[in-house]
């Protein structure tokens, strides 16, 4: 044998492959592939749409039905359409400004927001219903409204309508009325339903005048009361402003401020003035006070640069002189040499002169710098007493500015009402509004419902939601496993192979091709060629390439519930394991209900039970099938008080070890394992277990329930097989095109032909 496959399967060789091509010729089939888990996607709810279309169908058609007939029988609406366009409030044929320049996106909502509630207001609604007497017009109040008079048409306008009556007719024509902005315009679209398209179009032109009827009224009334109170207003503003200008005109010549304004006032201009020079004053001062302790020094060098025109300078250079004279002389002569002392002489009158040079200047110093600081006093005196002046000055300022300031507030208060009030005249005197008609609305000439096509296709959508809807809500009531993806959901048992459902195949074909049914039990060898007979096929396939034939000697086919056909395919099974020219022994294990020897025409008078409860050799019980070479079969024999303990015991044990050795292959078949407990048993004696389900009778539940028994016992379950499968459901619709192609029932042969 070859490796193993992902599933710990024996996989077998290239030379096993081609052998097993050589002795099943045509009817090769690889075998199913093992459960693999995974994720539903959608296409796997497919199958259940196309299993009930034809109540989809039906739910698809009641559907069109009915909006075809409600689309025929409504009557025809037709909507008028308006537009109007709303300016920025103030802005007018005028040309005045608007008062209101903000333009942000966050404004400009609010305002048309402001303004579509407004036309959809209940008192623009009474005053259209009023102005066309639409409470009297039965496109628009209904049948009872043509029996109404002229007078009571206006009932609205004079107040004489009850309020229920009144509440309703204003609810009808809000529900008529649309008001739909334009994004990023000021365009509003007004739009009205109606019976009638004249009204609709009359209605929606009435309401975009009284509309502007309406908004011009306010504005006007704004602006009349506006004027009256501006006019109130300035009428005591004018009396403001005159007595507070006679106020400070007394004030102003009581306390002598002569100026308009404190820089014309004579007070602070001296004091000025006496600031000015008294700092000029402090620094002349400051100056002849440092030359004056200059002087003082008495250093004539010092007093030679402070006034470059004094004589020192010359007596300075003429000292210097006489000092060199001297030296020169000292040099030749005696200090008491005549010419010595005629320089000498001359030097003490100069220095003489110099001292008193000295001396005058010291005076002359001393004389401006207390000039200097006399008159610094006396400036310092005269601005101290300008400052009393101009604190005094000042008291009276602060009462002077408030007297001011009260009047020129009054004056600007006054003149700007005056200009409101002009203004407020100029806007009286204009019937204008920031509200423009862009489009009148025109009767239309197509009604806007029923929208015939759209209300099929809502009919189309609506009968396949519900057919689908009412389809996966039936399905979910339905508890039965209908496919093996179905059961792979439920169960990790690996698929081995579908059988089709006996009889349905040849429904497509004309009755003269049709050939005679047989029993599903015998297919295998009655009809060979078979689609079903090529299904047991593929289950012998799976078989044979899931195990070696020495470990899967053993075979138990079992269920869950009756009828679900574990009897079929363990007669099936046997006949191809038969066909296969291996020696097989089918043994009829179900001794509660034994169905396999009527379907061979053998008697089942002693069996399995005669083995197991007397001494009998089971040889002599063993009967080969007739028609089908190397078949044999253990008849389950009369029926036991205890078939499971019977089953279960040593002696089923020991004959079953002593047929492995004279047969290649042993067939059981079980009653089910959810009905009683002897395929649980046979379980644990059996190589391999192969569980057979019916496609649309087993439920998931005990799909589930006996997969676990199984597990639990520890039973070598190979897989599972999808029996019945009908090839005109949806979900089989793959495994009953398999084999279509290549088979018929036009092959069928009088006589079983062993392959």
């Amino acid at each position: 044998m070859g490796p193993r496959n992902n599933y710990g399967m024996l996989m077998p060789s290239k030379d096993e492959l081609a052998n097993l091509r050589r002795q099943q010729g045509p009817d090769f089939s690889m075998p199913y592939p093992t459960a693999i888990s995974r994720v539903p996607s959608l296409w796997d709810y497919w199958p259940i749409v196309l299993r009930h279309k034809w109540m989809i169908l039906a739910a698809v058609v009641v559907s069109m039905a009915m909006g075809t007939v409600i689309a025929v029988t409504t009557t025809p609406i037709y909507e008028a359409v308006g537009r109007v366009v709303i300016n920025r409030e103030g802005a007018d044929a005028a040309g005045l400004k608007s008062t209101d320049a903000s333009t942000s996106d966050d404004d400009y909502m609010v305002a048309m927001d402001t303004q579509t509630h407004v036309l959809q207001s209940d008192a623009i609604a009474k005053l259209v219903i009023a102005k066309l007497h639409l409470d009297s017009n039965p496109a628009f109040a209904g049948k009872g409204a043509a029996a109404r008079n002229n007078s009571a048409s206006s009932a609205l306008e004079s107040q004489s309508l009850d309020p229920r009556s009144e509440a309703g007719l204003v609810g009808k024509f809000h529900g008529s009325l649309h008001i739909n902005p334009i994004p990023r315009t000021r365009l509003l679209e007004i739009r009205f339903s109606s019976s009638d398209p004249a009204l609709a179009a009359k209605v929606v032109n009435t309401v975009i005048d009284t509309y502007i009827e309406q908004n011009y009224k306010t504005h006007l009334e704004a602006t009349t009361r506006t004027s009256d109170w501006l006019t109130q207003q300035l009428s005591e503003l004018q009396m403001k402003v005159e007595q507070s200008q006679e106020k400070l005109v007394r004030y102003q010549k009581e306390h002598g401020i002569l100026g308009i304004d404190e820089k014309e006032n004579i007070i602070t201009s001296k004091l000025d003035e006496l600031n000015k020079e008294l700092t000029a004053a402090e620094a002349d001062r400051m100056q002849k006070e440092s030359v004056y302790r200059l002087a003082s020094s008495g250093d004539p060098d010092l007093l030679s640069n402070l006034d470059p025109t004094t004589p020192l300078i010359k007596l300075r250079s003429q000292e210097e002189d006489l000092h060199r004279q001297r030296a020169e002389a000292s040099v030749k002569f005696q200090p008491t040499y005549p010419k010595i002392q005629e320089i000498d002489n001359e030097l003490a009158a100069i220095q003489a002169d110099i001292k008193v040079e000295v001396n005058r200047l010291a005076a002359k110093f001393k004389k401006d710098y207390l000039a200097a600081l006399e008159r610094e006093k006396l400036l310092r005196a005269s601005l101290e007493n300008q400052k009393g002046e101009e604190n005094q000055l000042n008291e009276s300022a602060i009462e002077y500015s408030l007297l001011k300031r009260d009047v020129e507030s009054n004056r600007q208060l006054y003149e700007g009402l005056l200009q409101k009030l002009k203004e407020a005249g100029v806007m009286s005197g204009l019937r204008s509004s920031n509200v423009r008609i862009v489009d009148p609305a025109s009767p239309p000439t197509m009604p806007s419902a029923p929208n015939i096509p759209r209300n099929l296709a809502l009919s189309l959508l609506l009968g396949l939601a519900g057919g689908i809807s009412l389809a996966f809500i039936l399905e979910s009531r339905d508890d039965s496993v209908h496919s093996l993806e179905q059961a792979q959901m439920i169960t990790s048992l690996p698929p081995l192979a579908v059988i089709p459902l006996a009889g349905r195949s040849s429904r497509a074909l004309p009755q003269a091709m049709r050939r005679p049914q047989i029993a599903p039990a015998s297919a295998s060898a009655a009809r060979p060629k078979s689609h079903i007979a090529e299904a047991y096929r593929a289950l012998r396939t799976s078989i044979l390439l899931s195990r070696t034939a020495q470990a899967a000697k053993v075979l138990m086919v079992t269920s869950a519930l009756p009828q679900e056909g574990k009897t079929t395919t363990s007669v099936n099974l046997a006949v191809v394991l038969a066909q296969h020219d291996a020696r097989v022994l089918l043994i009829e294990g179900d001794m509660r209900r034994a169905e396999i020897s009527p379907v061979f025409g053998l008697l089942s008078d002693v069996g399995l039970s005669t083995v197991l409860t007397q001494n009998l050799a089971v040889e002599s019980v063993i009967r080969p099938v007739p028609g089908v070479p190397n078949l044999f079969l253990l008849p389950a024999g009369p029926t036991p008080p205890n078939p499971a303990v019977l089953l279960g015991s040593s002696r089923m044990r020991d004959m079953l070890a002593g047929l492995e050795s004279k047969f290649d292959y042993l067939i059981i078949d079980t009653p089910p394992v959810l009905s009683v407990t002897d395929a649980v048993l046979l379980s644990k004696l059996a190589d391999s277990t192969v569980l057979v389900i019916r496609a649309g009778v087993t439920s998931k539940a005990a799909l589930r329930r006996v997969c676990d028994i199984l597990d639990h016992v520890d039973a070598r379950t190979i897989g599972m097989v999808l029996n019945a499968a009908d090839a005109h459901e949806p979900d089989q619709y793959y495994y009953g095109s398999r084999y279509r192609r290549y088979y018929d029932d036009s092959s069928v042969m009088t006589t079983p032909n062993l392959q």
